[in-house]
């Protein structure tokens, strides 16, 4: 398809640079037949006993940094983890940058330029493990979308505000945003309800901010991303479907990796790998029979998936919906809880 099919324009005081106070206290439009507005706290009550909800778990690392080489300043953002102290990364600043040179991010913590290719870098950092997570801690910052503006040193809210209430596992560089709008209060009326949880974890990068620049989507290529889905997770919820249970999707990532995970007839199964699934209309959901997400940037690969999902015509409605009743956009913004069209296309 065409990407500007699913282009829109968006005022700009719509984007929010803060989440929810509360976090539950965010907005939440329906779109089924119709379109309702109510709020995170209403999302219990929209759901049904037996329904499961996927979270993803994974956890952001400060994986932006600023550093130099020689007299050049360098920015990098760290977006997959190759093992052994070497990540690919973006980076500001790096035209002249080649294999060999050597980048300072502090007396004590460095990298050198392994690979360029493509506009990435590969990089391998003077330490690995537990030392170079406790050296991005002490020395990265947040990577939030650049649409929130932030000074170079970030802002310290965002180590907590920019983190899920499931985030468990180190190693996504942007948020499941989906999952940040759940507190202890609303996972407690969920339970009450008798909508039981299960956790996947799929480590965010590349593929989920990556803006499309190509002009079909048949042209565009997705990074991959790392993903488990245990055999437990599987077990519960093929038993929650065959039981008339919906698996509820909080987020594209959760989407995304169960959908990786399900065969040909629906059945989810143990997954452990990297996923480069890239979903546009028109596709057929194997495993995915509700989505709760954000609203997402036009052209975005993660548009052109809930497009997938609930039909375009029917999302470029409600954004418009959205648009004009003042709804909070992208990360930090509000939701909604996407039922599928009949023939979404």
């Amino acid at each position: 398809m065409r990407v500007d099919s699913f282009d829109f324009a968006l005022p700009r005081h719509l984007i929010a640079d803060r989440p929810a106070e509360p976090r539950d206290a965010a907005r939440l439009l329906v779109v089924a037949e119709g379109l309702a507005d109510r709020t995170m706290l209403d999302l219990p009550g929209l759901l049904r006993p037996g329904d499961v909800l996927v979270v993803n778990d994974t956890r952001v690392i400060p994986a932006r940094l600023t550093g130099r080489r020689g007299a050049a300043h360098v920015e990098v953002t760290l977006h997959q983890d190759l093992g052994g102290g070497r990540w690919r990364a973006f980076a500001k600043g790096a035209r002249k940058l080649k294999p060999g040179d050597r980048i300072e991010f502090a007396a004590d913590f460095a990298a050198e330029v392994a690979e360029k290719e493509e506009g990435e870098l590969v990089l391998a950092f003077t330490c690995e493990g537990t030392d170079l997570r406790a050296a991005l801690e002490r020395y990265g910052v947040m990577p939030l979308p650049p649409y929130i503006k932030r000074g170079a040193a970030g802002d310290p809210r965002d180590r907590g505000d920019y983190q899920t209430i499931f985030a468990r596992v180190e190693g996504a560089v942007a948020a499941p945003t989906a999952g940040l709008h759940f507190t202890e209060r609303l996972l407690a009326a969920l339970e009450a309800r008798g909508i039981p949880r299960v956790s996947l974890t799929l480590h965010v990068g590349a593929a989920t901010f990556l803006p499309v620049r190509v002009d079909d989507t048949d042209d565009h290529r997705m990074h991959g991303e790392w993903g488990v889905l245990d055999d437990d997770a599987a077990r519960r919820l093929n038993a929650a479907r065959a039981a008339g249970g919906r698996i509820v999707a909080c987020g594209t990532t959760s989407v995304r990796l169960l959908e990786s995970a399900a065969d040909e007839a629906g059945r989810i199964r143990a997954f452990a790998g990297e996923t480069k699934l890239f979903i546009t209309p028109p596709y057929r959901f194997r495993a995915v029979d509700l989505m709760l997400t954000n609203f997402h940037l036009p052209r975005s690969t993660l548009f052109m998936l809930v497009s997938a999902f609930a039909g375009l015509e029917r999302m470029k409605a409600a954004y418009a919906h959205a648009i004009a009743h003042n709804y909070r956009f992208f990360s930090y913004g509000d939701a909604t809880l996407l039922h599928p069209a009949r023939h979404a296309a």
